[in-house]
């Protein structure tokens, strides 16, 4: 499903800036959201062991976190993995986006819900496919901007821009709460991330990205980072919004 922009809401610009190559180059934040679900098999027993142990004993993950596991062992204990990755490039392939993950960096995350925020400061040269692994724990991936919201079960995958505020909050909610996530309830969610370079002419094309926006405020900076309307913001990590930088 390809949740396009709702013309009725009253948006903010998003400008993002990031580094091509060794300059720093602009380009509007798209609200184009790219969702689907794709055949992911459960994971095998020992994995799921594996995984809980590693959250136990070294993530110390606290409502709100999102951290990366080791993805290596994981592939070594999980048989249908490359099953699960030929299924995503389908998907990502029948959206005009054929080989693009294949050469794409990968990593292996878990979170307990998490905070509103956007990773247009790191990320801002690329969009993020993700592929959710877990059932469903009665959390949603929303984007408060948008005003879209999707329930993350197992097959979940998700193509969307680093600067796009986001964040993974009970289904009930309409923010982030650490009362949400109490510690006697399974709420983590494992899930692969791609990062796709937003100059690729597919991604440029399937996001509608529009470069060089602000091009004489580029050449000033040193840095990655996100402006709403011709300022730069931060965002509130319980409700989503925007908050302008004093």
């Amino acid at each position: 499903m390809i949740y396009p922009p709702q013309e009725h809401r009253v948006r903010d610009i998003l400008t993002s800036y990031f580094w091509s190559g060794d300059i720093i180059r602009s380009r509007r934040v798209s609200d184009v959201l790219l969702t689907g679900m794709v055949d992911v098999p459960v994971p095998p027993a020992r994995l799921l062991a594996d995984w809980e142990r590693e959250i136990s004993l070294h993530l110390d993950l606290e409502p709100g976190d999102v951290e990366a596991m080791p993805l290596a062992r994981a592939r070594a204990r999980w048989p249908d993995y490359t099953r699960c990755v030929r299924a995503l490039s389908d998907w990502t392939g029948a959206l005009g986006l054929p080989g693009v993950i294949d050469s794409s960096d990968v990593a292996l995350m878990a979170c307990r819900g998490a905070r509103y925020h956007h990773d247009g400061a790191q990320y801002g040269s690329a969009a993020f496919c993700n592929l959710f692994l877990s059932d469903d724990r009665g959390l949603d991936l929303h984007f408060p901007s948008l005003g879209h919201r999707i329930p993350l079960t197992r097959g979940t995958a998700v193509i969307f821009d680093t600067g796009q505020p986001h964040g993974v909050i009970q289904r009930r909610s309409s923010g982030f709460d650490v009362a949400d996530f109490p510690p006697d309830q399974d709420t983590t969610q494992l899930f692969l991330t791609w990062e796709l370079p937003i100059e690729d002419a597919r991604v440029e094309h399937a996001l509608g990205v529009t470069f060089d926006v602000a091009t004489a405020t580029a050449m000033q900076l040193n840095e990655e980072q996100v402006w709403v309307n011709g300022a730069p913001a931060t965002v509130c990590p319980e409700s989503g919004r925007w908050c302008r930088v004093d």
